[in-house]
């Protein structure tokens, strides 16, 4: 297909729907000067569970695919360890792999050619001598607040940060060079790294590449969808009856357009798979409740479903149905696929082996204040005397002929 597109139609196709494009010249030069295939790299840090916010950037990669780029996707196994510990080393490996299963099932759902794709994993050139002295020089010319700005939005924030926070920008950067790419690809929360990038490639002799940012689709909950708060993401090997639970719970107040997630997962990713898989122009069906109610509301444009919605003819009670109906639907080749494949459920475990269930510990019972060693201050020596603030309430002597004495059981106890 992309043999038979124009220089105009590919680069239509490459820029649908991103957020924000930088030194798009790089782009063009090689689309219409050079006639080449670009050559485009997408980095994720091998940390949590993928979920379907990731349907977001392969929905572009797909994209970038069908115009004819070169897409190399990048396990960025040791960025997942420098940031804060969120991949512990001895899962890395694991879960590197597990990416590549998920990523890999993911495209091929989208009917997409995969050929012009390519998998490699950041350890397989980021210990190397050669990188590592680039790495050395890069941080020469790289100020300590130029590197920790870069990473603010992405590098996990805490009070007391380590040094490998300010490594990952760096490493990041110089990926770029050593994967041999015209683009870095990216959220919009990749700015600052890829304006990093593009300043300091330069002071070590590499040429500045060009960026393509996507946007931050909202999470269930409003906010950023996150591999580590399961509340906010919907797991893509979750099943159907996981799906509609979370999607009932999710954040989709009556008339609110702005930082809705539902209908920003419908228009970043639900209307273009469409249109991918069928090979033209997408569109998102929502059914009536009642047939009684009228025909199904067929939308090919996001903006007459927001115009809808924003005038109450699109109500939530309405869009959640339909739109777990349609992700149902997407994810179930991703989750027959891993049911069919031994080595994956193998991976999973091993990349993120289930929690150890803790045993109950035994309570031990109160038998009150008075008893020795309670604490109503009054505790049992080994030698049989009770010490303690309340030891006369309990104590009946000092020796076993005046304990005897003390020791007096009502006789109206036995009758």
């Amino acid at each position: 297909m992309a043999d038979s597109m124009s220089a105009t139609d590919k680069l239509a196709l490459i820029y649908e729907n991103l957020h924000e494009k930088l030194k798009e010249e790089i782009i063009e030069d090689v689309i219409i000067k050079q006639n080449r295939s670009l050559k485009i790299y997408w980095g994720t840090a091998t940390t949590g569970r993928p979920h379907c916010g990731y349907f977001v950037p392969m929905v572009k990669i797909a994209h970038f695919l069908r115009a004819g780029c070169t897409v190399k996707l990048l396990l960025a196994d040791i960025h997942g360890f420098l940031d804060n510990l969120k991949a512990p080393i001895e899962l890395v490996k694991y879960r590197a792999e597990y990416y590549r299963f998920v990523i890999t099932s993911l495209l091929k759902s989208l009917n997409v050619p995969i050929d012009r794709l390519k998998v490699v994993l950041g350890s397989s050139y980021q210990l190397t001598p050669e990188y590592t002295m680039d790495l050395f020089r890069l941080s020469s010319v790289v100020t300590e607040h130029d590197s920790k700005k870069a990473g603010a939005e992405v590098v996990k924030q805490v009070a007391n940060p380590t040094l490998s926070g300010l490594i990952y920008p760096l490493m990041q950067t110089l990926d770029e060079q050593y994967l041999d790419v015209d683009v870095q690809f990216g959220g919009v929360d990749q700015r600052k790294i890829f304006t990093l990038a593009t300043e300091s490639l330069p002071k070590i002799n590499y040429d500045a590449r060009a960026h393509l940012m996507n946007p931050m689709v909202p999470g269930l909950s409003g906010g950023k969808m996150s591999a580590s708060d399961p509340d906010s993401k919907i797991d893509l090997l979750d099943p159907p009856n996981v799906v509609e639970k979370k999607l009932k719970k999710a954040h989709c107040a009556p008339k609110e357009v702005e930082g809705n997630g539902i209908i920003g997962f419908v228009e970043y990713v639900l209307l273009s798979v469409d249109g991918l898989k069928n090979g033209g122009k997408g569109k998102f069906v929502v059914e009536r409740r009642k047939p009684e109610d009228g025909e199904s509301l067929v939308y090919e444009d996001i903006a007459k479903l927001k115009e809808d919605y924003d005038a109450d003819r699109l109500t939530p009670q309405l869009l959640k149905p339909a739109i777990t109906k349609a992700l149902i639907n997407l994810l179930k080749p991703i989750q027959e696929e891993y049911q069919a494949s031994a080595e994956w459920q193998q991976i999973a475990n091993q990349a993120y082996p289930p929690p150890e269930t803790k045993k109950k510990e035994k309570k031990v019972k109160d038998r009150g204040t008075r008893f020795p060693g309670a604490k109503g201050g009054i505790e049992a020596k080994p030698d049989g005397h009770i010490e303690g603030k309340a030891k006369d309430q309990v104590n009946l002597g000092t020796g076993v002929e005046e304990a005897m004495d003390n020791l007096v059981i009502p006789q109206k106890a036995f009758s």
